[in-house]
Formats: structure tokens, C-alpha cells, sequence
């Protein structure tokens, strides 16, 4: 029996991406949406979820905060100009 931990499937921001299935930050899930982008202090984000875990199918993530991945989940994530 094989305990290698499988990757999941996830849209964020309408593009997939592949994560193990395990936890998945607020900060993680912000890196995907923007991997480009340095992480920087004049931008907070919101990021939302939905298809989660049965028990937290739905909800939002907060900087520190983390949810089970699971394949086919959605993260949005918006970012916003603290000026």
C-alpha cells in the first residue's frame, strides 16, 4: 500500500493548478494567483473558497489561516490597493 500523498487539482483565479493534497495557505494561494508579483505591504488580498472539504465547503481565508485541498476546489483571490 502507497502512502505518497497524491496531487490535487484547483482553480485559482479561473487557472488550474496542481497541489499536493495537503493544506493550502492564505499566503500559498495568493502566490498562485499572482506568481509573479513580489509580496508587498501596499496590497491586502481576499481570497474565498468553495468545493472544499464537506464540513468547510465554503468560506474565506485570512492571512495565517489554511484549508484542506481538495481536487476540483476554487480559490478567488482579489487584491486591493491599501491607499
Amino acid at each position: 500500500m502507497s502512502h505518497d500523498k497524491k496531487d490535487v487539482t484547483i482553480i485559482v483565479n479561473g487557472r488550474e493548478r496542481t497541489w499536493p493534497k495537503d493544506d493550502i495557505s492564505f499566503e500559498q494561494v495568493v502566490e498562485l494567483a499572482f506568481p509573479t508579483q513580489a509580496p508587498n505591504p501596499d496590497f491586502s488580498y481576499t481570497v474565498t473558497y468553495s468545493k472544499g472539504e464537506d464540513t468547510k465547503a465554503h468560506g474565506s481565508l485570512v492571512a495565517g489561516e489554511s484549508v484542506k485541498a481538495k481536487n476540483g476546489m476554487v480559490f478567488n483571490v482579489t487584491q486591493t490597493n491599501r491607499s
